[in-house]
């Protein structure tokens, strides 16, 4: 399908991405881009990149751009991806938050090129070395203002995804970053919290390691995942993310409050009331 893709940063995401596509036969040639020599020679051991070259000889020999970057720093890369690109190339990124990457790109005379998509998939690992196959299969991609991308462009990144075996979800940038914070980043912020919680709370590191069951760890493991690329979400999701965080203490407030004054026949209540989820998640 594509003759060379580019993957802007060379970590799970893009490593995954670029794994899916070798292994379905989709590219001929990955090129990798990325700050640190660490992680390009990683990934060229791990052969998740063909060949390694600075950002714009990338973006010129290349049929699609793949920014998988933190949000902080995906912006003045997508811009300058797109002042060098032709109508034939296709820009796509895979960032956790899309209002201020959308509307910084607005008025960009190549915005037409840029395919904003957020695969829903992740780990709490970072690295060439987390890359996984098969990573994306069942699991939903959403791209945002498909009709601010030529038909085209969307088409090519709706094919791809799809041939990963993903379902495609269409939103606004600003639905997709309010239902982010609701069903991912407020994940990852208790998490944290919970992580400090017993680091705080519980001083024997032995005790963590030997008596935390399944429950714990699954519940906890997103506190590993990378502040540098959490951060930024954080930052540019705020105002949703303090809504959801809001409700969240709202929530915990009430388990509180019924252990405080021994109504267990409401904790049961809100109990059953969570079990509830077991109808979307099964």
């Amino acid at each position: 399908m594509f003759d060379s893709v580019t993957i802007v940063g060379v970590g799970l995401i893009s490593g995954s991405f670029s794994l899916a596509l070798k292994e379905k036969g989709m590219v001929r040639n990955v090129i990798g881009v990325s700050r640190t020599e660490q992680s390009i020679q990683k990934a060229l051991e791990l052969g998740l990149i063909d060949e390694t070259l600075p950002l714009e000889e990338a973006v010129l020999k290349s049929d699609l751009i793949y920014v998988a970057i933190p949000v902080d720093v995906t912006v003045p890369v997508v811009r300058k991806v797109l002042d060098i690109i032709n109508d034939r190339q296709i820009v796509a990124d895979a960032g956790s938050t899309k209002h201020s990457l959308c509307s910084a790109l607005a008025d960009h005379p190549m915005r037409r090129r840029f395919v904003a998509t957020h695969p829903m998939w992740g780990t709490e690992y970072s690295g060439p070395e987390a890359a996984v196959k098969d990573a994306f299969r069942g699991r939903t991609c959403v791209i945002c203002e498909k009709q601010k991308s030529d038909p085209d462009a969307v088409e090519a990144m709706e094919k791809v995804y799809r041939r990963l075996g993903m379902e495609i979800a269409y939103m606004d940038a600003d639905s997709h970053d309010m239902h982010a914070a609701y069903v991912s980043h407020i994940s990852h912020i208790t998490s944290f919290a919970l992580a400090n919680t017993v680091l705080e709370k519980e001083k024997e590191e032995d005790a963590i390691f030997e008596l935390a069951g399944g429950g714990f760890e699954s519940t906890v493991r997103l506190a590993k995942s990378n502040p540098s690329m959490w951060l930024p979400v954080f930052m540019q999701n705020r105002e949703n993310v303090l809504d959801v965080l809001n409700e969240h203490i709202a929530q915990l407030r009430k388990f509180k409050s019924c252990l405080e004054k021994e109504n267990y026949d409401y904790l049961r209540e809100l109990m059953e009331n969570a079990n509830k989820i077991k109808r979307i998640l099964k």
